[in-house]
């Protein structure tokens, strides 16, 4: 590893996650000092018992994204560990499928929306003010979906949250230009998870991304290397 991103503080919410711990360690191995981010103790604790010995810092914050104050709250916990936040890496989120419109709740749409769309916006539009005002030439990844670029059948609720969540990043890359602030997003196709491998015991598990493809494409888009990249969703396929 290069420690690219060594004195830099890095931000990763739902981290408790397999893609956001692949990710957690990419960043960790770089020299980062990290702010672990999920909804309880019990996920923050497991990913960071973990990562063993890190390079940089680390500290644990329990926050309820769908709720302003409470992400405001998350934001000056980070502050004071480590002044600024540099990166933020959003893998918070969630997934809901199987049935058409005309058999779905719109439960189930109202869910989709504040898990894919309500929370990012609140959660990268908190973070994108600590950066303003504290003239931090930051970077924001979100992880979106290929999904989000048309529609899909019986996903519609997803499908529909998820381009709102492309949108929201498209919008704030625009806004945040003039105070170098990028923000991206990425496109997985199915991740292997132990969580994609229950629901679909029979898939051709060779064919999905990894989560530590999905966390290379979140690094670099972080990196200085991708300087000059803003307001893009980069795909990250494999064959399915």
């Amino acid at each position: 590893m290069t420690g690219q991103f060594s004195g830099k503080t890095v931000m990763v919410t739902g981290a408790g996650g397999q893609i956001a711990r692949a990710t957690v360690k990419h960043f960790a191995d770089e020299g980062a000092n990290l702010v672990l981010v999920d909804i309880a103790h019990e996920p923050l604790d497991a990913c960071l018992q973990s990562l063993g010995r890190i390079e940089g810092a680390a500290i644990t914050v329990v926050s309820n994204l769908n709720d302003p104050e409470s992400v405001d709250d998350m934001v000056k916990q980070a502050e004071k560990t480590f002044a600024t936040i540099d990166i933020l890496v959003h893998t918070a989120g969630g997934f809901a499928a199987g049935k058409p419109v005309h058999e779905t709740s719109v439960t189930v749409f109202d869910q989709q929306m504040m898990l894919n769309a309500r929370i990012l916006f609140i959660t990268l539009g908190r973070v994108a003010k600590h950066m303003v005002e504290n003239n931090v030439k930051g970077s924001m990844v979100a992880i979106l979906a290929r999904t989000g670029l048309a529609g899909a059948k019986n996903t519609a609720a997803y499908a529909a949250s998820k381009a709102a969540g492309q949108r929201i990043v498209q919008s704030m890359a625009l806004e945040l230009k003039e105070h170098d602030i990028r923000v991206n997003g990425i496109m997985p196709s199915t991740a292997d998870t132990s969580a994609n491998r229950s629901a679909m015991p029979n898939a051709n598990f060779d064919n999905w991304v990894t989560p530590k493809q999905i966390a290379n494409t979140i690094a670099f888009l972080a990196s200085d290397a991708a300087s000059a990249i803003s307001g893009d969703s980069l795909a990250v396929y494999n064959k399915a």
